[in-house]
């Protein structure tokens, strides 16, 4: 969608940026949580995190009410920042999308959900972020479910058993679909 001329905002990415060294959310994080969850270099101790949410519901919440509200931020600075450009539309990137509730429904035009099966999703989890299959299922499950996403959807991009060319038509197809 990029190289059709859309500005690409990766609420995933600013997330995590919000969490490195200096990033915008450490200070809220240090002050809520406290320095065991500040690694050596000044981002936040991700797997230390990532065990206290997964055990202590409260916690997710607390790290979610300072998470969220500065991706927020962000994205609407990246939004006006890509209209100023001139880009003819936006595309959010947002995992969490149907978790967030009415939230991001009401401020996008359509929802497209890619979609893939729930092995391939653990797979691809697990070669990108070198996790286990157990955490993996453990966050999951947290997750809304697959048939949630595919209930929010607009359109679906099933994302299984073909290359990248073929993904590429899938999304053109798709942008032509919406006028794009």
């Amino acid at each position: 969608m990029a190289s059709a001329g859309a500005a690409v905002m990766d609420a995933d990415a600013i997330s995590r940026s919000l969490t490195l060294p200096g990033g915008r959310a450490i200070p809220a994080i240090l002050a809520e949580f406290g320095e065991q969850l500040i690694a050596p270099d000044g981002s936040m101790d991700r797997a230390a995190m990532r065990a206290l949410v997964f055990s202590d519901p409260q916690s997710k919440r607390r790290l979610e009410a300072i998470i969220h509200p500065l991706v927020g931020q962000v994205l609407q600075e990246e939004s006006n920042t890509a209209i100023s450009a001139g880009h003819a539309y936006l595309v959010y990137d947002v995992p969490l999308l149907v978790e967030s509730g009415e939230r991001w429904r009401r401020q996008v035009d359509w929802v497209c959900v890619v979609d893939c099966e729930l092995e391939t999703q653990i797979q691809r989890v697990m070669s990108r972020n070198q996790l286990g299959r157990a955490e993996i299922e453990r966050i999951i499950s947290q997750q809304a479910s697959r048939q949630q996403r595919l209930d929010s959807a607009d359109v679906v991009i099933f994302n299984e058993g073909i290359d990248l060319a073929h993904l590429k038509q899938l999304v053109h197809e798709m942008m032509a679909r919406f006028g794009l």
